[in-house]
């Protein structure tokens, strides 16, 4: 039996809902979600019916979360070959429903967009080095997930969660809206919102992000996630649509440190199409020695030394329930048995080296910061111009943009749509040469590595004998990011209010456990104990099973 037809990103899509969905998608585990698949007691086309009516009800209708962009016209159909297929050791996602952040290609009837308007219908020569391995583990490409336009690096000041194509995604802890100009009161995160509040509001088993300085983590810090922002050069980059290869990375956005745990497994092999992945260094299985017990003899390094206040920039100005927050995830691992290493970070890690920003004219219509100047990394701004053109050439198709210049064109043509908050980064970038040939941008690579990597995780881990660094939320995001570091984000418990002193629903707040280039294995074991010991993930409110 089928239920009647749905509409969903304007195409017709039918939602099987036969046999009996058997758990509790609105909060269920991926590794729980293969085990019903495993043993008969659901098939793949069911449950991706399932997913597709509960972003009928939630992401188009309800709190209309707008966190799915599109969905794939050929889902069911996928799952329709795999309900066979039982997830095993050779295809560990087999008939499991993964959505994908919008700047990762595909190379199906899938548009790739990054959100924006002057790519409206943009296809790519070929999946994504990811998606083929997603797809040979037997997941079912459920669609393209909202976000960030260009992932936060088109305009000053831009709303986390807002594109030209996409609109504005919703935060489903707390949707709403400010009046004046559509903007969240409580923000989704950065550019990777689309791919945790559809994983957060189960609208899908797990989901794809990826991240350049905080974008998987401060997502899954506010909707409540597990996340690993990787090593730079574990993951393949290519056929994603690139920010910054210096930095760039994508990463698994789950409910569970298992299930981030399992596909990383699937995402971690190296790629003659990155040559960062040469370097690559993982063990043979991430879900190996995920324990309670990890934490025990651990030496967690907290950046924050009462008797150095002035260089406490991670905790020292936290808000009041932030603050508790931490404190009581703090005394969660000591209680694991981990030895807790209270030192401020050295300032010139995390200051960063002279020269590593840039000068840009705020001119975005609605900032609060009109007129000001803001000041990027010099390396985003020179890689992205680099970067995105080689993409448009070489996998972009189905489109006359060929270049960043296209881009800014269109968008100044089209200004009434495509440019709500500016493009000040973009014009920016297009001053650039686009061969990274400047001295300035060599230089201010170097001094990123000197201070976020030499001067600052190396000097602070080497120093007190740290296993990891226990960041706020995504407070560490930067400097873990500018290394090219791992970072593993676990739910820490709920917040509530903003800095302005508005009053809002409570929300979630994540810690964060970063550390040296290939260890994710290491910090997911302790993200791990971590979790298990304090349970602090939630569902949203609101989004029940249908």
């Amino acid at each position: 039996m089928k239920t009647p037809s749905r509409r969903a990103a304007g195409r017709v899509v039918t939602a099987a809902v036969e046999p009996a969905i058997s758990v509790k998608l609105e909060d269920a585990p991926m590794s729980e979600i293969a085990h019903a698949l495993a043993s008969g007691r659901l098939n793949a086309t069911a449950l991706t019916g399932a997913y597709i009516a509960r972003i009928e009800a939630y992401d188009r209708n309800g709190p209309v979360l707008n966190a799915v962009r599109a969905l794939n016209p050929d889902a069911l159909s996928i799952a329709g070959k795999l309900d066979e297929t039982k997830p095993s050791a050779k295809q560990p996602l087999a008939g499991i429903p993964i959505l994908l952040k919008d700047n990762i290609a595909t190379g199906d009837r899938q548009s790739t967009t990054a959100g924006s308007l002057a790519l409206e219908g943009a296809r790519a020569r070929d999946d994504a080095t990811i998606v083929k391995l997603l797809r040979d583990a037997g997941a079912v490409i459920l669609g393209k997930a909202n976000l960030m336009e260009f992932a936060n690096m088109l305009a000053i000041d831009m709303p986390a969660g807002y594109s030209s194509l996409g609109g504005q995604v919703k935060n489903p802890y707390a949707p709403a809206l400010m009046n004046d100009h559509g903007i969240p009161v409580v923000s989704p995160g950065g550019s990777s919102s689309g791919s945790a509040v559809a994983v957060a509001a189960g609208l899908c088993a797990a989901s794809i992000g990826t991240e350049t300085s905080g974008s998987l983590l401060h997502p899954a810090s506010l909707n409540g996630l597990v996340t690993v922002k990787p090593t730079v050069g574990l993951i393949s980059r290519a056929g994603i649509l690139p920010l910054a290869h210096s930095q760039d990375t994508a990463g698994p956005m789950t409910r569970t440190v298992r299930d981030a745990a399992i596909l990383l497994n699937v995402l971690a092999a190296g790629d003659p199409l990155d040559p960062a992945t040469q370097e690559q260094r993982r063990p043979a299985d991430y879900t190996a020695g995920l324990a309670r017990d990890a934490m025990k003899g651990a030496r967690i390094g907290v950046p924050s030394d009462p008797a150095d206040p002035l260089n406490d920039c991670y905790y020292g100005k936290l808000p009041p329930k932030s603050a508790k927050l931490m404190a009581e995830a703090i005394k969660a691992l000591e209680d694991l048995g981990a030895a807790i290493v209270r030192a401020s970070m050295p300032t010139a890690g995390w200051i960063g080296g002279p020269g590593t920003t840039m000068a840009v004219l705020n001119r975005n219509p609605l900032s609060e910061h009109k007129g000001t100047v803001a000041r990027p990394p010099v390396v985003f701004l020179y890689e992205l111009k680099h970067d995105l053109n080689l993409y448009l050439r070489d996998w972009a198709t189905n489109t006359d943009i060929k270049t960043i210049a296209d881009i800014v064109a269109f968008n100044a043509a089209n200004a009434d749509k495509a440019l709500r908050f500016g493009q000040d980064y973009f014009l920016a970038a297009e001053l650039t040469r686009g061969d990274l040939s400047e001295r300035e941008y060599k230089s201010a690579r170097a001094m990123d590595l000197l201070s976020a990597r030499t001067r600052g995780m190396d000097a602070y881990m080497n120093q007190h004998k740290l296993d990891a660094v226990l960041f706020p939320g995504a407070g560490g995001a930067m400097i873990a990011a500018r290394a090219g570091y791992p970072s593993v984000m676990v739910p820490g418990g709920f917040v509530s209010g903003t800095t302005d002193g508005k009053d809002t629903p409570d929300y979630p707040l994540g810690v964060t456990f970063a550390g040296r280039a290939w260890s994710e294995h290491k910090l997911l074991r302790l993200a791990y104990a971590y979790e298990q010991a304090s349970n602090m993930r939630k569902p949203p409110p609101g989004l029940p099973a249908l």
